[in-house]
């Protein structure tokens, strides 16, 4: 692959693992509860690159910002731990 790319072997290997390492990732996104992906969405970026802050997306559900907050860490505690399982 790296001889029909014509780039240098670093940059070909780092665009698949970083490939390989988003598909993972929405692989366990999907496994989240749909308010929890969506939370991370928004928090992120993930649709189109706008990032929203806890406050915004909190207006938006019509919760506190601390409750997106709990949210939020909810799921990325669980996206860790999914993500660790699937290394063992």
């Amino acid at each position: 692959m790296i001889d029909v790319l014509g780039t240098a072997p670093d940059v070909v290997a780092e665009a698949v693992e970083n490939q390989c390492e988003h598909e993972r990732l929405n692989k366990q996104i999907g496994r989240l509860s749909s308010r929890e992906k969506w939370v991370l969405e928004m928090r992120f970026g993930m649709p189109d690159g706008s990032r929203k802050t806890q406050r915004d997306i909190a207006k938006m559900l019509g919760i506190s910002r601390s409750y997106v907050s709990r949210i939020e860490k909810r799921a990325i505690v669980k996206l860790g731990r999914n993500l660790s399982a699937e290394d063992s």
